[in-house]
């Protein structure tokens, strides 16, 4: 580091910084330092860095398993590499630690944050926060974030979409098109995210004056991992209706997808008979025939934002950050909906 310093004419401290924390010196001045460290083959002893400062730089993002593999939706790896992008940008490492149910998974991790090897944690829409014994990582001493999931009540700092909000102002909108009898997929029995969407849905049924039985429920066994599974099962009971409802909201964009391709093949046309919403914005949702009418979670900016929270959280300099902060998800209006039929409204195709 001395040589490093010596070539870029800064003080040995300066190149630290520039280093670990590259917002503390000026642009000019890490970029002369980068180059520097470039042209002799630099690179920072991390051990040695931990025993000089007391401290890692090493971040651990906790999956509930098997958070990654989930069908068509990317959501989880999507904020995964945001949070990863951001906490590379200010020096730090990412460790990824994946919950497998099993007693040495739930050991290993809070192990890792009481043994002093992570600095602090994100939890990745993890259900339950790790524990063993008398150990768990709720009270490890390390700062912890939650994204994708709201833990504010138990005051962990959490970044959430607008799910039921957006879920709301969704169907509202089909309401305004004309739609009155609703079939939807239920996602987890339990999850958070089956709670705030099938909320938002109650809300805006409550909301046009209709009446619980205007809305059909299906679903609730799957897991998200198994959302192709839940929209085929979906689409067979909606298929064996008398009266079939008008529109078909699925909690996730898996489910909405599976649903449309098999029923499709059954003579059904979407959206001429039949409306389909889903929610994530899969990139793939764009490409289905017809394309889908989806909510598009901020994954990107959802990331971000988790990882300069716990950033700040390590800052002891810093302002204290919200409790709870939440973005907005995105009504993407294509093809897969319209009016019904019967409703009162010409059919009219979102472009």
């Amino acid at each position: 580091m001395r040589d490093v310093a010596r070539l870029a004419g800064v003080a040995t401290s300066t190149v630290s910084r520039a280093l670990a924390r590259p917002g503390r010196v000026s642009e000019a001045t890490r970029c002369r330092i980068l180059a520097a460290a470039e042209q002799l083959g630099y690179v920072p002893n991390a051990a040695a860095r931990n025993l000089r400062v007391g401290a890692s730089n090493i971040v651990m993002a906790v999956l509930s398993e098997p958070a990654i593999a989930n069908g068509a939706s990317q959501v989880v790896p999507e904020v995964l590499q945001s949070v990863a992008a951001t906490l590379s940008d200010n020096g730090f490492n990412l460790l990824i630690a994946g919950r497998n149910r099993s007693a040495a998974a739930e050991k290993h991790i809070p192990d890792l944050a009481v043994g002093g090897i992570v600095r602090g944690a994100i939890l990745i829409g993890a259900a339950e926060l790790p524990s063993h014994g008398q150990r768990s990582l709720a009270n490890a001493g390390i700062p912890i974030v939650s994204v994708l999931q709201d833990r504010s009540a138990a005051g962990i700092p959490s970044v959430i979409a607008d799910d039921r909000k957006a879920m709301r102002e969704a169907v509202l909108h089909l309401i305004g098109l004309g739609h009155r009898s609703f079939f939807y997929i239920a996602g987890p029995a339990g999850s958070y995210h089956e709670a705030e969407r099938s909320g938002g849905l109650a809300e805006a049924l409550a909301a046009a004056g209709l009446p619980d039985r205007a809305v059909v429920r299906h679903g609730g066994g799957h897991a998200f991992q198994d959302g192709f599974e839940s929209g085929i099962d979906a689409a067979r009971a909606w298929l064996a209706l008398a009266a079939r409802p008008t529109a078909a909201v699925a909690c996730w964009d898996d489910a909405a997808i599976a649903f449309m391709s098999t029923v499709r093949p059954q003579g059904v046309a979407v959206p001429g008979d039949l409306s389909v919403l889903g929610f994530d914005g899969v990139p793939v949702g764009a490409f289905c025939e017809p394309p889908l009418a989806t909510l598009r979670q901020p994954t990107a900016e959802l990331g971000a934002k988790a990882a300069e929270i716990l950033l700040m959280l390590l800052d002891r300099d810093a302002a204290a950050p919200p409790l709870r902060t939440t973005l907005p998800n995105q009504l993407l209006l294509r093809a897969s909906t319209t009016a019904p039929k019967t409703g009162g409204r010409r059919p009219r195709r979102a472009p």
